[in-house]
């Protein structure tokens, strides 16, 4: 019989072993890592090449990591699959643009969870509404103008290297300016786009990536 195999990763242990024991009572499931932070989960998914990986949002990191390693054809093979408590429909548009396949919410009922990983398993994206391609298209679309006329060189060398998950003062080594001008530099993007942060900033990244890796102009 085929089964799906499963990387599954939460900071909450109580939800790492309910995840746990939901799926191994399952024939066409198999666990075959539990992780508690972004890192280790990717570092399992690429060692271990699952089938799906169920990646609890609350994870510190876990939406720019998978960002990343979607956006760097890392993890070309497993489908992602979101835990969530509530998700907002930009967020939804970003996820998209990660390539998830599901997103499924903190207070569903376990079968609602399975169906959805079958689905998944299936070749299907399980994702809501708002996140079909066309709102994604003009989410995308709106970004890129405003990306494309409001940012400077620098602004752009900066939204490429956070993309590849660099910190302020690695950025700043790279670009051999001090990490405190990076910041005013983030604080500036951050207010062009009309974004809050640096995992939005990530993904806007990737998805913007020409097919030489940078922003596309």
């Amino acid at each position: 019989m085929h089964f799906s195999r499963v990387v599954i990763a939460s900071r909450y242990p109580v939800v790492l072993l309910g995840l746990n024991f939901l799926l191994e009572a399952e024939r066409d499931f198999k666990v075959v890592a539990r992780c508690n932070d972004a890192a280790s989960c990717f570092e399992a998914v690429r060692g271990l090449a699952p089938d799906i990986a169920i990646l609890d949002m609350s994870m510190p990191d876990i939406f720019e990591q998978a960002t990343i390693d979607v956006g760097n054809s890392a993890t070309p093979a497993a489908r992602l699959v979101f835990l969530a408590t509530s998700v907002e429909d930009r967020d939804l548009a970003m996820l998209a643009a990660t390539g998830a396949y599901g997103v499924v919410l903190h207070d569903e009922e376990p079968e609602t969870l399975i169906q959805t990983l079958r689905q998944v398993a299936d070749g299907q994206k399980m994702l809501p509404p708002p996140a079909c391609e066309e709102a994604l298209s003009r989410a995308q679309t709106a970004m890129s103008e405003k990306y494309l006329a409001t940012l400077t060189e620098r602004e752009r060398q900066i939204m490429n290297l956070v993309s590849e998950g660099l910190s302020n003062k690695e950025i700043g080594r790279r670009l051999k300016v001090a990490d405190g001008t990076i910041k005013v530099h983030l604080h500036h993007i951050f207010r062009k786009l009309e974004i809050s942060n640096r995992t939005v900033l990530a993904t806007l990244a990737v998805s913007h990536a020409g097919p030489g890796g940078s922003p596309s102009s």
